[in-house]
């Protein structure tokens, strides 16, 4: 009875899988954002940890006019101005802040 069970649940899930991934096309066409991010990644080829990140981060930004330019989340905004604000302390930390965050 147990194996029965067993079998019936595998089954279930399994089919239950197949159906959700049938939600996804399969021949979406790509934006060209995910096209430049596989440009950088076959040109990445080889290159491992900092190297490969300042890499790609150079290589995502050059030629940023071709990119249409899409308005940061807050959450994105708050990200890059944490890390910008890096080795700031106290007010001045505060006041840069503030000034990045409502720009």
């Amino acid at each position: 009875m147990k194996q029965l069970f067993c079998i019936a649940a595998a089954l279930a899930i399994a089919f239950s899988a197949s159906a959700f991934a049938a939600d996804t096309p399969a021949s979406a066409p790509m934006t060209a954002q995910q096209t430049k991010m596989g440009d950088c990644n076959k040109q990445a080829v080889g290159k491992k940890g900092d190297d490969r990140k300042a890499f790609m981060k150079a290589c995502l930004s050059a030629g940023g006019a071709a990119a249409p330019a899409t308005p940061m989340t807050q959450q994105e905004k708050m990200k890059k101005c944490n890390a910008d604000a890096t080795g700031k302390k106290g007010d001045d930390r505060k006041a840069f802040m503030k000034s990045c965050l409502s720009a």
